[in-house]
């Protein structure tokens, strides 16, 4: 949901915040709502804000109540329980509606007032300058002025409910069966519409995790209910036209918000059918045991092999009053990132406690990189297995170690541009440097020590892979000249939105509505080149921001600068602030490629590039593949690869067309030999049988024609097709009338062969592992038919 609110740093305070949420509330300029309806809440000793409520707005004293800290403070029980920092008294206001039902809190108001240090008493200090920070609940002001019990009631969420419904086959209700269920996927498609809207879309990291999480949620939600086929994406149009008014351009990214989410349905739908198998194990697992927890081990099997992430697994548990052994299930993912490789080897060394203290004895690294790949520095501290320690002695550590230093030529991770390697030495210990990371103003030396020990206040020297850094430095050189090449060709909006430079890499995110063109590529790749041979002077400086302006210096949008930034100049093209290293002339680049352009998110572009060596390298693989493509089509000449390739295609489409052609007069053969050997129980005739060289778009035609040709006719097909299990049922309509289900049919099949899937009464796919178990399926189907029919 959308939360208003307005804030006051030092300005107006208690006085102005109450009467002013008053007046918004109660004039008819804005809400007009009955006062009389309204009640308010303050803390407990909040004298202040009592006088204001009675005194001055005049409400009466049986409209006002006290609370105590966990009720009527911010952060709640902040005085008896912290935490330490900011906090102070609130004033919540309610609503009592006409209906007599529930009081709703429509806005808080808090008074940031304090500064907690310490535990009681006398912990709460006086801020010198006294905040005002208030909320207000969007939906729950339009579901009282609208009249109705609920947010998911209010013309903006009422339709997509009712959407919802139509979409997974079931009427909405509020106070039905499914309800509840409808509203959680209303609620997840709007956010996650909006967010896939934003650029934020699915995956394992950060907001993308949590936009994976929402979808999931919802589309279980769905499958709970019994829509087994992707859903969602069609409640995107429905989000778009709902929030046009204050979203006006949610409704230019439906296309691609759409494809995205069907996408992310089709991946979660090919797995949800063993997921849930082997949930409801679980319980019964629990339920026979008498274990009120499903144990991290589980929870764990549940993550990674079925994909349900943890947070679906407590909600699923809780429906059954299960709890979840989250802290078992942390340690099992933090030992398989370890042994996968898929965690960053940098998070044992990163512990904030450490870092804190070194940040305390040290202050920062001076970074000596722009200058030189060598220098000498002493060592202000170490963090192995995430404590500081004064020594390290022990050669081959498993784990990681990190080295600060004082003043270093390495460069730390930050801007896109990926950290040094390299070596620290003294006279008798070797520590190989793996990656540079770096927080705030620290540098930590990342990797393990191959020789010797080392020890805090040693001094050290320090060397960088120049090899490495010199193809960094060409790599982000040429990211600044692609980013006005871009500029140039499509326009200013192409401004950039992320990037990673590597060792002669670079991958260059910009704002951009569609593909380019080939022309445009061409176009942009010619740019590139152009203003790398003009060799020309590139330049650093550091200055304040106000200067950097005005002299035109490019600042990335979302960016955070100091007070004092470095500006990087490249000829009369290119100004912009940096913190990279970078070459001294646009022409030792080399050679700039375009390899690829692709989307990313919606209004999202990206361009990956290889510079120097690689480039020449990517030019000579292309032209040695060229070369192979030509021996083995027996082509003389390069040129003439075009006129071949097309003539084989022409050939393909009429080898297809006759082999289609062939397989649909076959099919009719097959068929009436597959219905002499059915099976019949009464009128109607059952197939299962597993077919030999098939695709699936053949599969579906042996179903088809089973079923135009069987009379009542009940169907499992099975086929093992690259490598996998391929199975298809299928029943007629008057089989679907008497409760016999497809999917129901496919589903039991499937577990025999590791997979599973669904799909409509009528017609149901499913997929598996195991094609060694494909005449149990068949079996499983069997039974499973006849037993419906019988």
């Amino acid at each position: 949901f959308e939360m208003l609110g307005n804030f006051s740093f030092g300005d107006y305070f208690k006085k102005e915040a109450i009467h002013w949420a008053w007046e918004f509330l109660t004039d008819k300029k804005w809400l007009a709502l009955d006062p009389e309806r309204l009640t308010v809440t303050v803390y407990l000793d909040d004298d202040e804000a009592w006088n204001i409520w009675e005194k001055e707005v005049g409400l009466p004293p049986s409209r006002i109540r006290r609370d105590d800290e966990h009720e009527n403070f911010w952060p709640a029980g902040a005085p008896s329980n912290g935490p330490d920092g900011v906090c102070g008294p609130c004033s919540e206001i309610y609503y009592h509606p006409q209906s007599g039902g529930k009081e709703v809190e429509i806005w808080n108001l808090v008074f940031t007032q304090f500064n907690r240090v310490g535990d009681p008493p006398d912990n709460l200090r006086p801020l010198p300058k006294k905040n005002i920070d208030t909320g207000m609940g969007l939906e729950r002001c339009a579901a009282v002025i609208q009249g109705v019990e609920s947010n998911f009631e209010i013309d903006t969420l009422r339709p997509l409910c009712e959407a919802a419904g139509d979409a997974v086959g079931v009427k909405y209700d509020f106070h039905g069966e499914h309800g509840r269920a409808l509203r959680r996927i209303s609620d997840h498609i709007r956010a996650v519409t909006m967010c896939v809207h934003e650029g934020v879309v699915p995956s394992n990291e950060k907001q993308g995790y949590i936009v994976r999480l929402l979808l999931r949620r919802a589309l279980l939600e769905g499958f709970l209910i019994g829509k087994q086929q992707e859903f969602l994406y069609q409640l995107v149009p429905m989000v778009a036209e709902l929030m046009k008014v204050p979203y006006p351009d949610v409704q230019e990214s439906v296309g691609a918000a759409s494809e995205t989410i069907k996408e992310e349905e089709s991946q979660f739908l090919g797995i949800i059918e063993r997921g849930l198998s082997l949930f409801d194990r679980i319980v019964e697992r629990c339920r026979k045991s008498g274990d009120a927890k499903v144990s991290g081990e589980e929870a764990f099997e549940l993550h990674t092999q079925e994909g349900f992430l943890i947070e679906m697994t407590e909600a699923m548990a809780a429906r059954h009053n299960l709890a979840v052994d989250r802290k078992k299930f942390e340690k099992l993912m933090e030992n398989f990132r370890k042994e996968s490789g898929r965690g960053n080897f940098s998070d044992s060394v990163m512990a904030e406690g450490p870092l804190d203290a070194i940040r305390k004895t040290a202050g920062g690294t001076e970074f000596l990189g722009y200058d030189s790949t060598e220098g000498t520095g002493k060592i202000v501290g170490i963090i192995a297995e995430k404590q500081l320690v004064d020594s390290i002695d022990e050669v081959g550590h498993v784990d990681p170690i990190a080295v600060v230093l004082d003043r270093t030529p390495f460069y730390g991770e930050t801007g896109g541009q990926v950290g040094d390697i390299g070596t620290i030495e003294t006279s008798s210990a070797v520590f190989q440097v793996i990656d540079t990371q770096r927080d705030g103003e620290l540098v930590l030396h990342i990797g393990h020590l191959k020789n010797g020990s080392l020890k805090v206040d040693e001094k050290v020297q320090a060397t960088v892979d120049d090899l490495r850094r010199s193809g960094i430095r060409r790599a982000h050189s040429a990211t600044h000249i692609l980013h006005h090449a871009l500029r140039t060709i499509l326009g200013p909006n192409a401004q950039q939105r992320g990037s990673l430079v590597e060792n002669d890499l670079l991958r260059f995110d910009f704002a951009h509505k569609g593909p380019l063109s080939q022309e445009e590529l061409v176009q942009v790749e010619d740019e590139i080149n152009a203003r790398i041979a003009e060799g020309a002077v590139v330049g650093t400086e550091v200055t304040d921001q106000k200067t950097a302006k005005e002299r035109g210096a490019m600042m990335l949008f979302g960016e955070k600068y100091p007070d004092k930034v470095r500006m990087v100049t490249m000829g009369d093209f290119s100004v912009e602030l940096c913190g990279g290293t970078h070459l001294t002339n646009t022409g030792q680049v080399g050679v700039c490629r375009v390899v690829s352009e692709e989307g990313v998110a919606k209004g999202v572009r990206r361009i990956t590039a290889y510079t120097g060596h690689r480039a020449l390298e990517s030019i000579r693989h292309s032209e040695n593949l060229l070369k192979e493509v030509a021996t083995a089509l027996k082509v003389p000449q390069l040129d003439e690869l075009p006129r071949r390739v097309t003539q084989l295609q022409e050939e393909l489409r009429k080898a297809k067309q006759e082999l289609a052609k062939q397989t649909r007069a076959s099919v009719g053969d097959s068929v009436a030999s597959l219905l002499e050997d059915a099976k019949s129980v009464g009128d109607t005739k059952v197939v299962c049988a597993q077919l030999e060289d098939i695709d699936r778009e053949t599969l579906r035609l042996y179903a088809d024609q089973l079923r135009q040709r069987g009379g009542s006719v009940a169907v499992l097909l099975a086929a093992e097709i690259d490598g996998k299990v391929a199975l298809l049922a299928a029943v007629t309509s008057d089989l679907v009338k008497r409760g016999v289900k497809a999917g129901d049919c496919v589903r039991e099949a499937a577990k025999a062969v590791g997979g599973g899937g669904g799909g409509r009464p009528d017609l149901a796919e499913a997929g598996g592992k195991d094609s060694s178990k494909i005449s149990d399926a068949l079996s499983v189907a069997t039974e499973f038919y006849l037993g419906k029919l019988e």
